[in-house]
This record gives structure tokens, C-alpha cells and sequence, in this order.
């Protein structure tokens, strides 16, 4: 299974977002087409058709966990799973 893959089955599942890795959150937003802006620590992710802006910040190495929620119900609402680039 490739990295971003794994990387959505996981954020998709619910089962561990105390422990999903900054970076691999970055990574897969980045992957569905979301363009980022970086501010200090935050991060900010906006998508063109997304009315939503997300801005995230790192908890040590790891995304905080209601964060990881907030970009599920995102990818759930808008049906973003499908479009990952290559």
C-alpha cells in the first residue's frame, strides 16, 4: 500500500488520531489538491470549491487529534477520498 494510501485509510478509520504524524497530515492534504500557507507553526490549508479553511498546528511531531477530526469530516463532506494525485 503507497504512503498516501495508508496515510488516508488511517485518518479515515478514527482509530488513532492522538497518534497520526504531523507531517503525514501535511503530506495528504497536500495530496488532495489543497494549497498550503505557512504562518510560524501554522499551517493552512484552503482548497479551490472548499469553503472551509483549515489551519493546523503540530502537537510536538504528532497532530493534535481534533484537528485530524476536523480534516475527516472534510474529506467525508466534500468526498475527497477519490482524488488523490498521483
Amino acid at each position: 500500500m503507497r504512503k498516501k494510501d495508508r496515510i488516508l485509510k488511517k485518518v479515515l478509520e478514527g482509530l488513532s488520531d492522538n497518534n497520526t504524524s504531523f507531517s503525514d497530515l501535511c503530506h495528504l492534504m497536500i495530496k488532495l489538491g489543497f494549497t498550503e500557507r505557512i504562518r510560524g507553526s501554522h499551517h493552512i490549508f484552503s482548497k479551490e470549491g472548499v469553503i472551509e479553511i483549515l489551519n493546523i498546528q503540530p502537537k510536538g511531531n504528532k497532530a493534535k487529534a481534533y484537528q485530524v477530526k476536523q480534516i475527516r469530516n472534510l474529506i467525508l463532506k466534500y468526498k475527497l477520498s477519490g482524488e488523490i494525485d498521483e
